[in-house]
């Protein structure tokens, strides 16, 4: 599939007020500071040249060799020094030996995948985004430490880049025969899908900018995601668990390997958990303690997470574990070794999140909203200069508005803000009251001159809103989204705005490639049938719905399976078992073929026509339900109406 990295135009150099903030940011860091670079180094065993993996058709689904810019000690002037020291940081790859009998593969994918040695076989935690980066990490520890059969997969948490890869590494009967071992926190399934099909259309959307995968590599575009390089582009796959970990502590025994679960729902992802090796003296944050301060909601959008357990969660495991522990490992970054600078280490994740969460509820107390406190908030002085504390991946501003968010919703309380006029709409009337475009450009350049790019960026937006035609607009848009992006220490945050430029100068990319957690129809196969029906009910276009009353059965035959749709007021409502005589229609189809219909891009009248859709009863009845649905196109407007 084309790729739109090879489309965008080369980007602007810095521009000297870039070049002076970049330079006053870098007098602020004592890069003199090694000891991560040792510890994510420490324990090399080998790796592949240039981490360089490919799919099938012989194509890359893995890359790092895009990234040999970053061979350069020093920062250039497009990328803010901090930023740059993560991303060289990032590229160290290759096979890992944490301690004994435990190994991580890191720079493979953007996450790590963990493997623990068990008495007979390998424990896999984390197999990555996609089968063939997970298949090839297996392999290069294999070549290093031997042909031990994988006996048990770990998923930590619900997100694609931590189980999509687990064909890879294992077959679906593998589990399904009980040979493998499928081990998840309770409620996995149920988030792992529904983040990616429910929302899964503008939350891919927007993953464009937080992930920056269709940015060219390099110095003046895309250098890091804050969490690891990038996405893989490959196979992504769904093996449902074996084994669900309900209670908020568990132990048991793996192929010899005692394992202590510490589910921790709601953190970094609704259903996620750490884990303790006692014999190893190892303790997994999975995605809770990684070296960056994380996202409390991140900019492709999913639940708001909660500052305030994540913080307490941490603190169970500092007390439960920190006595017997060694060495901490995330699922993504690098270990920390000894137990001191690793109860430092926790200390420190568990205070940030805290603080950030007390300072934003003692603000929202005073009456802040929250750009107020976004404006008011800073990190301690003893977390500020801490380099896990930074904000690669989440952000302060970010931050405190998702905890605002959490407790408030997204209404701010001003009256003001109740009822807006549609962006549009109010940048027509914003454009007339400032005097036309032509003025606001002019005054907009003079911004821009100074190095006022946050503003030109706001005044530009209405120019844009406005009229999407204007070109002077776009181009003034852009160059200073440019710069902002050139002087943001936040990895999302520079791909956001550097994709946002391209878009104003360029528009939508009408080519695209393998979308971030695209989703496909392997994962879509393992969908429980209540979610599928809730997508279908998000389809329902109310207009076109309004006044009808539809009552159809849907039968899955392999599942032995059969549940009721009811449409009433424009709403598709479903529950187990049969309309009975009362059924207009009836629709019966395997697994398989729904999976093709759902994410294969075969539309439902046509899949009703060709049969992959059996109907008996009144099929005018299905095709009626069928022209209710709206269509997404994936690729909708952000920065124009």
């Amino acid at each position: 599939m084309s790729r739109t990295e090879d489309l965008g135009q080369p980007m602007k150099p810095a521009s000297l007020h870039t070049c002076a903030a970049n330079a006053a940011a870098l007098r602020g860091l004592d890069l003199s500071d090694e000891v991560c670079f040792e510890d994510a180094k420490r324990g090399f065993v080998a790796t592949i040249p240039d981490a360089r993996i490919l799919g099938a058709n012989g194509k890359p689904v893995w890359d790092l060799s895009r990234f040999d810019f970053l061979d350069n000690d020093e920062a250039p002037d497009s990328v803010n020094a901090s930023l740059w020291r993560l991303a060289r940081l990032n590229r160290i790859h290759g096979l890992f030996e944490v301690t004994e009998r435990v190994y991580q593969v890191r720079g493979f994918d953007l996450a790590n995948m963990t493997i623990i040695e068990g008495d007979t076989g390998v424990i896999l935690v984390d197999p990555l985004t996609v089968c063939e980066s997970a298949a090839a990490a297996l392999k290069l520890y294999r070549e290093q430490r031997g042909e031990r059969p994988v006996v048990a997969v770990i998923y930590t948490h619900s997100h694609v880049d931590h189980y999509g890869g687990v064909e890879g590494v294992i077959r679906a009967d593998d589990a399904a025969q009980g040979r493998v071992q499928v081990i998840a926190p309770d409620g996995f399934m149920a988030e792992a899908i529904s983040e990616n099909i429910l929302a899964g259309v503008p939350m891919r959307r927007r993953a464009l900018f937080q992930f920056g995968p269709t940015l060219t590599p390099g110095e003046r575009g895309h250098v890091d995601s804050g969490l690891g390089k990038v996405t893989g582009r490959g196979t992504v796959s769904l093996v449902a668990p074996t084994m669900t970990i309900r209670e908020g502590r568990e132990t048991h025994q793996i192929d010899g390997v005692e394992i202590v679960f510490q589910l921790t729902p709601g953190t970094e992802a609704p259903a996620e958990m750490n884990f303790f090796l006692p014999q190893m003296r190892v303790l997994d944050l999975a995605e809770n303690g990684c070296r960056t301060m994380h996202n409390l909601c991140p900019l492709r959008g999913a639940k708001t997470r909660d500052a305030l357990a994540w913080s307490k969660y941490l603190d169970e495991a500092l007390d439960s574990f920190i006595e017997d522990t060694d060495v901490v490992i995330a699922q993504h970054h690098w270990p920390t070794w000894g137990q001191e600078r690793v109860r430092a280490f926790i200390t420190e994740q568990r205070d940030l999140y805290r603080y950030l969460h007390d300072q934003t509820l003692r603000l929202m107390s005073h009456g802040l909203t929250p750009n107020e406190i976004a404006a008011e908030v800073r990190l301690p002085s003893g977390l500020h200069p801490r380099w896990h504390a930074r904000p690669y991946y989440g952000a302060v501003e970010h931050n405190v508005r998702a905890i605002y968010a959490h407790y408030m919703g997204p209404y701010d309380g001003n009256p003001v803000n109740l009822n807006p006029l549609t962006p549009e709409a109010a940048a027509r009337k914003y454009v007339e009251y400032m005097g036309g475009a032509d003025a606001v450009l002019a005054r907009a350049r003079q911004d821009f001159d100074a190095g006022e790019y946050r503003w030109v960026v706001q005044v530009t937006h209405h120019l844009v809103f406005a009229d999407p035609g204007n070109r002077a607009a776009r181009e003034l848009a852009a160059d200073a989204m440019e710069q902002l992006g050139y002087q943001s220490e936040s990895a999302t945050w520079r791909s956001s705005y550097l994709l946002g430029a391209r878009e104003y100068r360029e528009g939508v990319p009408k080519v695209q490639g393998v979308n971030v957690a695209e989703v496909q129809p392997r994962v879509a196969a393992m969908m429980p049938m209540p979610m599928f029906f809730d997508f279908l009910a998000i389809r329902v276009n109310g207009d076109k719905a309004d006044g009808q009353s539809l009552r159809i059965d849907w039968r899955v035959p392999d599942e032995n399976g059969s549940w009721r749709l009811r449409l009433n007021n424009a709403a598709l409502s479903h529950l187990p078992g049969s309309h009975g005589e009362a059924a207009q229609a009836v629709v019966s189809t395997t697994r398989a073929e729904l999976a093709k219909v759902l994410v294969g891009g075969v539309p439902f009248a046509d899949a009703l026509a060709g049969g992959m859709l059996q109907v008996s009863g009144d099929r005018k009845v299905v095709e009626l339900l069928f022209s209710m649905l709206d269509r997404f196109q994936p690729n909708f407007n952000i920065l124009e109406p």
